[in-house]
């Protein structure tokens, strides 16, 4: 699990410099209407407790979710251990959190499964159809909160979550079926789609295993929620742990957007303008979305280990040859 993806230099700093002038840009443009005093001084006394149980609980939640892809795999006919999938997940994590690169975790796992001697266009599916769970699992928590709290946003923003939410599970819906469709599979491109497709019913074959991956995709994200419920209770933030599974998913959706380094900056914005509708401290938000950061970084470092580790084991090793 050593290989990283070689992009052409211009491509890779030019998009990374745009990435960090957008992160730059947003941030300041918040830090204009925040005191930055102040953000620094609840940030100093952020309770050290809390801090540590938002990264137990972030830990566990990649765990699960390396867990889950390991389920996937396993199911579409790949057949490394779980451990692998673990550290694969976590490698990602850091690529994603804790490097300016504009390599995404996504693209380290697809080397990763590519590097057993597997195609990197069949590792893709795997990858794609665990990227697509784990949206699902952040949709469906968020709708069974918004709906539990109707009440708690303005009803125009009520109604643009639940819809939000509901257009995504018609697209996944869509997609589980898409492999009924045989007339498209003589085009390539659309066979491709429909071979994600028939990967994807093999995944959710039955009523047990729809059940055990959507149960998994809530939980690996309510363990998020916790998470950054935490960090909010680190810095005084007094809202319980529903009004956080309804504000911050669709922050979580915004930073998936990538315009800025590891969602920096767009995080920030987002949190300031949904709490903000609920009465929140400007200062206290940006304070607690500054620290949920930092933590996701942190708790991403058992990734960089695995990265390291990998490199060490491939010096000593003879370059594998991959089929594409």
């Amino acid at each position: 699990m050593n290989n990283v993806p070689q992009e052409h230099p211009l491509r890779h700093y030019s998009s990374v410099a745009i990435r960090i002038v957008v992160t730059l840009g947003i941030l300041i443009l918040i830090f204009r209407n925040v005191e930055i005093e102040k953000v620094i001084g609840i940030i100093k006394q952020a309770n050290v407790g809390y801090l540590m149980l938002a990264i137990v609980f972030q830990l566990l939640s990649t765990i699960l979710a390396g867990y889950r892809w390991c389920i996937v795999m396993h199911l579409i006919e790949f057949s490394q251990p779980v451990w692998f999938y673990i550290k694969s997940y976590f490698k990602g994590s850091f690529f994603n959190q804790g490097l300016p690169t504009s390599i995404g975790g996504d693209a380290i796992r697809v080397l990763d499964v590519a590097a057993t001697g597997q195609r990197k266009r069949d590792a893709f599916i795997g990858v794609f159809i665990d990227r697509t769970l784990g949206l699902i699992g952040l949709l469906l928590l968020n709708l069974i909160a918004n709906n539990l709290a109707p009440d708690l946003l303005p009803e125009g923003m009520y109604w643009l979550i639940n819809g939000i939410v509901l257009l995504g599970l018609s697209g996944f819906t869509v997609l589980t079926l898409l492999h009924k469709l045989q007339y498209f599979r003589q085009w390539r491109l659309t066979r491709y789609v429909l071979r994600i497709s028939d990967n994807l019913k093999k995944v959710l074959k039955d009523v047990k295993s729809i059940s055990l991956q959507m149960f998994i995709g809530v939980v690996i994200h309510l363990f998020s929620m916790i998470n950054i419920f935490f960090v909010g209770q680190s810095v005084g933030l007094d809202y319980n742990l529903l009004t956080f599974s309804v504000i911050v998913p669709p922050v979580i959706l915004l930073t998936l957007i990538p315009i800025s380094l590891a969602g920096w900056g767009v995080r920030e914005g987002a949190m300031i303008g949904l709490f903000t509708l609920i009465g929140a401290d400007k200062s206290i938000v940006l304070s607690m979305s500054i620290l949920y950061g930092i933590i996701l970084i942190i708790a991403s470092l058992p990734g960089l280990q695995v990265y390291l580790s990998g490199r060490k084991h491939h010096h000593h090793q003879p370059k594998n040859q991959n089929t594409e």
